[in-house]
Order: C-alpha cells, then sequence, then structure tokens
C-alpha cells in the first residue's frame, strides 16, 4: 500500500512539473482593451418624456441653430437578446468581454452570450460567432456593483471592424429598483430582439434600435506586444455628441486611424461621458433618467488607470464645470479646476502614463455661456498651454476657433448648438494632434 502512495505521489509531483514547465514556456498574452466605453447609471423605469420647449434661437450674427435628429426611445431590456455594435480599434488574434453591472443594487442574470464580426445592420458573419463563458458557464451572474470577464475565445479581430456582442438579458430591468448600467449617447446603432435568446442568431428578424450601450465595459484583445493604448477622457465633445451617427466621426477615431496608418499600433479606449464633469455629478438629458457620471476625479481610477494596457492619457475636461457654476450651490474657480487636473497628472505618472492636456474649444452663444465662465475657460487653457504640468498639449481651442472672434467655434465646425463641433469640426481635431505624442512600448 505504501508502494502504491509513493507511485501516485511521484506521478502527481510529475504532472505539477509538467504543467509548470508548459506555463512557463506558453507565451504572456498582452491583453489590451480595443474598445472601450464609461458608464454611467440609469434608473430602471423612465420617466415620461417632457413637453418641447420653445425652438432656441440664434444670437445675432452667429449660424443658424440646426437641431439634432431624434434618437430612438430609450428602451429597457425585457427578456430579449441585445445586440450591441462597436469597433475595434487594435487587432488581435483572441478575445475576451468585461460585462458591468457598475451601477446596480442587485445582482445581474445574464442567460447567454456572444462575439461576432457584424456582417451589415444586425447580421452577423456566422462563421465568426463565438459563444462566451464565464468560468465555463454560459449563463452567469454579474454582482452588484461588479464586472465579469469572459472566458477568452479564438478570434482574429481586425482592426476598425465592427464587432457584435450578443447580451440575452432574461429578467425584467425595469420591474426592481436596481438602475441599469449604461452608455447614453453612443452615436452606433445596436439591436434588440424580439422576446428570449436570440445569441448567435444570423439577423434579428423586426429588431428594434438604441442608439445606447448597456451593461457592457470593454473588449479586450490579445494584441501584438507592443500595442499601446490610448485613453481619451472626458465629455460630450470626445463622446462624440453631434457627431453623425453610425460613422464614427469622433475625434478620438479620426487620431486612431492616423495612428493605424503610420502603424502606430494603439488603441483607442474612448472613456468620455456626455455632460461630465471634473468636480460634482453631471445631470442627463430630460427623459432618460440617469445622470452624466460621478465627476472626473472619483471615475479616474476606473476609467483610465484600471484599464488594461493603458500607456497614454488625453484629457479634455472642465466646460460643463464652467458652464454650470453654481448650480446646486457648487462654483468651480479656474483655480479649482487647475487643481483637479493636477490631480488626474500625478495619478497618471505614478503608473507611468504619459498624460496630455486638451485645450476646451470656444463656446460662446452655448445655452450656458456666460462672460465669466469664458475667463475661466481662457485661465485654464493658458494654464494647460503654459505651465508644463501636462507631457504635451493638443491645442483644440486653436484648431476649431473662429479666428475672427475667439470666443466662438468656427461656424465651418459648428453642429449649430455652437458648443459641439460638427462632423468637420471633429475631423479638424484629429487630424490636428501631433503623432509623435505616441509611441509604441520599445521603441
Amino acid at each position: 500500500m505504501a508502494i502504491v502512495r509513493m507511485f501516485v505521489l511521484t506521478l502527481t509531483l510529475f504532472a505539477l512539473s509538467v504543467s509548470s514547465l508548459l506555463a512557463q514556456a506558453r507565451p504572456a498574452e498582452h491583453w489590451v482593451a480595443t474598445w472601450t466605453t464609461a458608464v454611467v447609471a440609469r434608473a430602471p423605469m423612465l420617466p415620461p418624456p417632457a413637453p418641447p420647449g420653445p425652438a432656441p434661437v440664434a444670437t445675432a450674427g452667429a449660424p443658424p441653430i440646426v437641431q439634432a435628429p431624434a434618437g430612438p426611445p430609450p428602451i429597457t431590456p425585457n427578456n430579449q437578446t441585445l445586440r450591441q455594435i462597436v469597433r475595434s480599434s487594435v487587432a488581435g488574434i483572441r478575445a475576451r468581454v468585461v460585462f458591468a453591472n457598475t451601477y446596480g443594487t442587485a445582482a445581474l442574470n445574464i442567460g447567454a452570450a456572444s462575439i461576432a464580426l457584424r456582417d451589415k445592420e444586425a447580421a452577423i458573419v456566422q462563421a465568426s460567432v463565438r459563444k462566451l463563458t464565464v468560468n465555463g458557464s454560459a449563463a452567469f451572474r454579474v454582482p452588484a456593483g461588479g464586472l465579469i470577464l469572459s472566458d477568452p475565445v479564438d478570434l482574429t479581430v481586425p482592426a476598425f471592424a465592427d464587432l457584435a456582442i450578443d447580451l440575452f438579458v432574461p429578467a425584467d430591468l425595469g420591474s426592481g429598483s436596481s438602475p441599469i448600467t449604461f452608455h447614453n449617447g453612443a452615436n452606433q446603432t445596436s439591436y434588440v430582439s424580439a422576446t428570449g435568446n436570440h445569441v448567435g442568431e444570423h439577423a434579428f428578424q423586426g429588431a428594434a434600435i438604441t442608439r445606447s450601450w448597456f451593461l457592457l465595459s470593454r473588449v479586450e484583445v490579445a494584441a501584438a506586444a507592443r500595442a499601446g493604448a490610448i485613453a481619451a477622457f472626458g465629455d460630450s465633445i470626445t463622446d462624440g455628441t453631434r457627431s453623425t451617427p453610425d460613422t464614427n466621426n469622433r475625434w478620438p477615431d479620426h487620431l486612431a486611424r492616423r495612428l493605424a496608418s503610420q502603424g502606430g499600433g494603439f488603441a483607442m479606449m474612448n472613456v468620455a461621458i456626455a455632460g461630465n464633469r471634473v468636480l460634482s455629478e453631471g445631470v442627463a438629458p430630460v427623459g432618460f433618467g440617469g445622470n452624466a457620471g460621478i465627476n472626473a476625479l472619483a471615475r479616474f481610477d476606473r476609467d483610465v488607470l484600471a484599464l488594461p494596457g493603458v500607456t497614454h492619457v488625453v484629457v479634455m475636461e472642465g466646460i460643463n464645470d464652467i458652464g454650470t457654476s453654481g448650480q446646486n450651490g457648487i462654483a468651480a474657480t479656474a483655480d479649482d479646476l487647475i487643481a483637479a487636473h493636477q490631480q488626474m497628472i500625478e495619478r497618471a505618472h505614478e503608473r507611468g502614463l504619459k498624460i496630455y492636456g486638451a485645450t476646451l474649444t470656444p463656446y460662446e452663444g452655448a445655452a450656458y455661456f456666460t462672460s465669466e465662465g469664458e475667463a475661466k475657460r481662457k485661465a485654464l487653457n493658458q494654464w494647460i498651454r503654459t505651465s508644463g504640468a501636462y507631457d504635451g498639449v493638443i491645442d483644440f481651442d486653436m484648431v476649431v476657433r473662429d479666428k475672427s472672434a475667439p470666443a466662438r467655434i468656427n461656424p465651418a465646425f459648428d453642429s449649430g448648438d455652437h458648443l459641439h463641433p460638427n462632423d468637420a469640426g471633429y475631423t479638424a481635431m484629429g487630424e490636428s494632434i501631433d503623432l509623435t505624442l505616441f509611441k509604441p512600448s520599445g521603441s
């Protein structure tokens, strides 16, 4: 009996040794977030839509106000499959998805999930479908306030490919009190199935559409070892508000394409939130029942420092603090904003990241413009340009301003609300960035 036990022990030790040697021989995978979003909370039950207000009136000498096209009505998943379309930025040979219940106060059950290459509209390339599991299980639970990382799947993900993330949500997310974790204003059409589990089906028949991303944080790929990643951290102007949906016309999209054309090998991680502020919580548009995210200082660790593979950060934020200063008893001075930017710089430098400051663009004529606010914007921009605190400066203010009226956005770049650029403005911003700011690791 003792000989048998010794034999079993010897086999066990041999197996462990082989397993250890194989693990050491296997090259370490370099995981990078090829697509990312920043999430906010939405109430499970949406309030009724607000009655239409008076039409906005353009100020004298300003271009006519162009109303943004109405988006699809907001949805609340209920025993349905979400087919969410996201766009990769860097290529990889394996993929995994991070599901988010960041603001949920109750655990979230997912019945099934998959990832695939999108064909067109709601259709997917059937041969590319990979069912997603978590710890080997096709159905899984995301705890309250938590993230869940799927098991990796073998899937060749090209750069700048549309990916379809299918997610079957068996419960009615509007039936309880737990907030829904989502990203509003995605400027990307996604699809909502009829009742039931339709994960991995070629196309959704009669699908509803949405321009929000639900319960997703990021898609990661096993990328080339030298691939870097840029976190674009900001508010609606980085999120691409009022750009044309489904055209990938945000300024980070243009930067990503330029870097790729020169072999830069960078993932672009857009972690902007429309309405977000540096110092206080923002407010979402009426009718969406959510908010504009926790303040930038509070989310910087989660939305920037925790991202896999991040090497560079671009910060463009503060205009909402300036425009809403004094609301809710919170006044934001230029010194307050400068101190907050210094905090983000210090935290990025602690992690060995390069961090660049982008100047705030003009906004005279916007609904919340004041001369006092303009003085704050100029002071913050001057500090970004001249203090040397940032590792580099991206001067978006100079790119999109009206040269004859520098407090205003150039009419050719104005979406119509005198705050957000149009597609041409976002293109000019992305095209203006000095690519030498971004160097892959090892170069």
